[in-house]
């Protein structure tokens, strides 16, 4: 080698990265030999199991938050006053009239003395929580429309409403701006003051409204679009994309009961997602010892994300204060539309370098999210526009990826399942269409040309991280979900409509997801048996709908030779439950999956160990099967009632056979998926027909194939809502124009079109008996996979959603 030849520094070092990162995610994986069955051997898991709480549904016997106001005789209930302006001061609140009403308990404003008045973020999040610190529980400073101002607690609820509308409210108003891109130039309105923000995110620019800028690369994406400027083989490719406001639609609204115990403790009772984090913050909030605080979670009417962090919380323990007695705040349909959380809009720019053969040879990705007023998970969900789904492509050399999250004086964005990932894949796999388009090319073809596989190791996923970070996929199932997918939406035989107006095509996207944050949660579970051989299984995990609870039953009923049903699963109760992070980025089962196997496999010790005395036969020799303890060597066995009976009143050895463990890890599996539309359009009036809708996903093992398809038809059902729904509006003054179901677009049954779910079973070593998550994915692809049908049907692209006939005919009479 001669010396011009010899690698620079840089490379050799980059060489050395990379090499480091290739040794510490080998394929192999570490299994325990229980985690790998075949589907004959599963005794209950990837079993059609019924949701443990599918009667309590529907018959009305579950109990959700509010449903525990009986329980207290003296309880009162709040109003919260909220701003009517979008940005400006209270200089002055008249309490006088309203404190003077029968039956009014108390008025609180940011100067009670129950009120705190430092910083925090409502995001539930680890700690130390990745969002800014910039709420006050009621505010002075207002910064849209809804900021909680004061609250009222009264005797019921219709006293509580008339006592607020007497507040006497008055305001120094300032400008306001609503839109991102007039939100960061020079002279725009200043909506944070930084000193009185703490824990800033990196890039924040208060000045310019910036809560966090964030950039990455991998490569030399410059260089990349540079070369494509002096090659004819190599293709630019530009796209722009639009997601607007959406709202969870949670059927419960946030509720809170707060009060202080028999032994003076704080207990809550509240529809959260994260009661361990909740009673974190609320700790260092109100600056009371975590053991002085109870938060307990009841059923829950869905999340969502919407109730990852808290909303009512601190308000309802503030006027319990105020009040002396149990106090319930529940927000109003209303509120859950506007003062809440909602799905951030977001703008994104994707540019590419592309070979005429199909090849990827640069991305270079810009998002820019609008947070709203304040910042709860603003830079998390902005980075995840662009490292959730680029790893699809982590093949391609040259990746860059910007992220900005700007503040405006509208409704606060939070955690919406998905979070972040459907504005991202709208870009991306849109995006690819594109250039199939351009380069005339099959889409599905350029896509396997350059997806991620089996065997790869994902780098797209740490593009934001300061370190190279690498990701093993070891399990990957996408090729046979874009094969089922375009079976089942017949693609390859798509029969066009009779009348020339009328064009019918078939549209699809592929999606990524992860299953929980890698290295940054934790979930742990306690087992214990009954005398009859039942158990009780606690975890600090939250059921928010998908009938986690009922997986979990499955997992730990595996381990133990035992039906679901006598595997009992506690509701989350931070006194109670061993601790957890919570119910988000589709973490439960993965997470607190393994955990729960683990704590099973504990007390299946406990098990062996009894029965080796009671059979006079070695530990080894068994197993566990049909709810007793079995000898392969002898046949002979005990069940487990009678175990039971002999851990707690034998008189040779006593103790309850229980088992604990936790679960944390580096690892985040992807799921992976498919989805098709099949549309119809009529070029006259831009009207469309969606005949069906398929989505194919690889979640590793179903461990209830039931479930499962649940996920998967509801997250449809709300992909659809994103590419098809008019979103929240507000008027010119930032006032929300959305004030019920009946002003939101969301589609009814009658709207729905067709839909079908196809199980891509992998195996992921890495996950409680080979499974991945589910929650989130298949809201990714609609968006994307309809604006793509609408292309390849009549030739124009619709980039802003939502998707109406009115775009589609104003795009074809400009063609």
């Amino acid at each position: 080698m001669s010396k011009t030849d010899e690698p620079e520094p840089e490379e050799e070092e980059e060489a050395d990265d990379a090499s480091k990162i290739e040794a510490a995610n080998p394929m192999e994986w570490d299994e325990a030999p229980n985690n790998r069955k075949a589907p004959a051997e599963r005794r209950t898991v990837s079993h059609r199991e019924e949701k443990d709480d599918a009667t309590k549904i529907v018959t009305g016997e579950a109990k959700y938050a509010a449903d525990y106001a009986r329980e207290f005789p003296d309880l009162a209930e709040a109003k919260i006053v909220r701003s009517d302006i979008a940005h400006g001061v209270v200089t002055d609140i008249d309490t006088s009239a309203a404190e003077a009403m029968d039956d009014v308990y108390a008025v609180v404003t940011p100067d009670s003395p129950e009120v705190p008045n430092e910083p925090y973020t409502s995001a539930g999040q680890s700690y130390p929580e990745p969002s800014p610190w910039d709420l006050r529980v009621l505010r002075r400073k207002v910064r849209f429309v809804g900021d909680p101002i004061a609250a009222v607690v009264a005797e019921d609820a219709d006293t509580a409403s008339k006592a607020a509308r007497k507040l006497d409210v008055s305001y120094e108003e300032y400008d306001a701006v609503f839109d991102t891109a007039a939100a960061t130039k020079p002279d725009a309105p200043q909506i944070h003051d930084p000193d009185e923000v703490e824990n800033h995110q990196p890039g924040a620019d208060y000045e310019r409204n910036v809560e966090s800028n964030m950039a990455g690369e991998i490569g030399d994406v410059d260089a990349a679009f540079a070369e494509a400027e002096e090659r004819d083989d190599l293709t630019v490719i530009e796209t722009e994309w639009e997601t607007p406001y959406q709202s969870h639609c949670v059927p419960e609204p946030h509720t809170t009961i707060a009060h202080r115990d028999e032994d003076n403790r704080y207990h809550l009772i509240s529809s959260t997602q994260v009661p361990y984090h909740t009673r974190r913050q609320l700790s260092h909030l109100f600056d009371v010892p975590i053991k002085n605080i109870q938060v307990s979670k009841p059923r829950i009417g869905a999340g969502f994300g919407s109730k990852q962090g808290m909303h009512t919380e601190p308000i309802a323990m503030a006027l319990a204060e105020a009040a002396g007695r149990p106090v319930m705040v529940e927000t109003t349909r209303r509120e859950q539309f506007h003062a809440v959380r909602n799905r951030r809009p977001a703008r994104v720019t994707l540019r590419s370098v592309v070979t005429d053969d199909g090849d990827l040879r640069a991305l270079d990705m810009d998002a820019v999210t609008n947070s709203g007023a304040y910042g709860p998970h603003g830079m998390t969900v902005a980075s995840a526009v662009g490292k959730k789904p680029l790893p699809l492509y982590t093949h391609t050399p040259n990746i860059r990826f910007e992220m900005t999250a700007v503040h405006t004086n509208l409704p606060v964005a939070g955690a919406f399942r998905g979070y972040g990932a459907p504005q991202g894949h709208l870009a991306v796999e849109g995006h690819m269409d594109e250039i199939a388009h351009e380069l005339d090319l099959d889409p599905i073809e350029l896509r396997s040309r350059n997806v991620i596989s089996e065997g790869d190791l994902d780098v797209a996923s740490g593009i934001l991280k300061e370190k190279e970070y690498g990701r093993r996929i070891r399990s990957c199932g996408l090729d046979e979900c874009i094969a089922e997918g375009r079976a089942a939406i017949g693609w390859d035989d798509v029969e066009g409509p009779d009348a020339d107006h009328l064009h019918r095509a078939c549209g699809m996207a592929l999606t990524i997801q992860s299953s929980g944050v890698p290295g940054d949660e934790l979930g742990a579970a306690h087992i214990k048996m009954n005398e009859d051989g039942s158990f009780i299984l606690q975890t600090g995990a939250v059921d928010i709908g998908p009938g986690a609870d009922t997986v979990m039953a499955q997992i730990a009923a595996e381990v133990l030779g035992v039906p679901p049903a006598d595997v009992l699963v506690q509701p989350s109760d931070t006194d109670i439950s061993p601790f957890d992070h919570g119910a988000y980025a589709s973490s439960t089962t993965y997470i607190t999956g393994q955990a729960v196997k683990k704590a099973a496999e504990d007390a299946r010790g406990m098990l062996f160990e009894f029965a080796s005395r009671m059979l006079d036969e070695p530990e080894d020799a068994f197993t566990v099967d049909d709810g007793a303890v079995v000898s392969a060597v002898t046949g002979e066995s005990v069940s487990l009632e009678e175990i039971g009976y002999e851990s707690m009143y034998g008189d040779e050895v006593r103790a309850h056979v229980m088992g604990d463990a936790s679960h944390c890890t580096e690892e985040s599996p992807p799921p992976f998926g498919a989805q098709f539309v099949d549309v119809t359009v009529n070029e006259e009036t831009g009207e469309f027909e969606i005949h069906d809708m398929v989505y194919a996903v690889d979640c590793g093992v179903a461990l209830n194939p039931d479930l499962v398809e649940g996920q998967i038809e509801g997250a449809m059902h709300m992909s659809y809502e994103l590419a098809t729904g008019d979103g929240i509006g507000f008027d010119e003054d930032g006032r929300p124009e959305t004030l019920g179901f009946r002003d939101y677009d969301m589609p009814t049954t009658a709207d729905q079109p067709p839909m079908e779910s196809i199980i891509v079973e992998t195996h992921e070593p890495t996950g409680p008996f080979g499974a991945k998550s589910v929650a989130e994915i298949p809201v990714n692809g609609v968006p994307p996979a309809l604006s793509n049908a609408v292309r390849r049907a009549v030739g124009v692209r619709i980039g802003d959603m939502p998707i109406t006939a009115e775009k589609i005919k104003s795009a074809l009479d400009d063609d």
